[in-house]
């Protein structure tokens, strides 16, 4: 495992355990998340810093779901981007319903913290799971 899967590797322990603390720490400070256009609770789009993707994004989702990213399969670009695929599984707080929606990260690593994360995910299983 390289350096940078090593330092994603991380957030994926820390995400699971919902350790926002952990999550800050491993965060470059001119991190950049673009997360999925259409995720519920407001945590689509592009989020600067990060205190705001913690708050806008994990946060967010967090507060609405008990959920975690489950990491499966892991390749690594030649120009250092980490490519990981997985489920989101969890449920919805409000309403009890599970749910499993697919994902791809794009992440990048630099001066060994990660630097940006780029979400693909069904973003239909979340809101399913909220529907009343």
């Amino acid at each position: 495992m390289s350096a940078a899967s090593h330092v994603v590797k991380g957030f994926y322990s820390a995400a699971q355990t919902a350790d926002g603390g952990a999550i800050l720490a491993l965060l470059h400070p001119d991190f950049e998340a673009r997360t999925a256009p259409g995720m519920p609770c407001g945590a689509g789009g592009v989020f600067s810093g990060p205190t705001e993707a913690l708050t806008r994004v994990w946060g967010a989702v967090f507060a609405e779901y008990d959920t975690a990213p489950y990491d499966e399969t892991w390749q690594e670009t030649a120009d250092g981007t980490v490519v990981v695929t997985g489920h989101y599984r969890g449920r919805a707080r409000a309403t009890g319903r599970e749910y499993e929606a697919e994902f791809v990260h794009l992440w990048r690593v630099a001066d060994g913290r990660i630097s940006r994360l780029h979400q693909y995910t069904d973003t239909a299983r979340w809101h399913e799971a909220l529907a009343a």
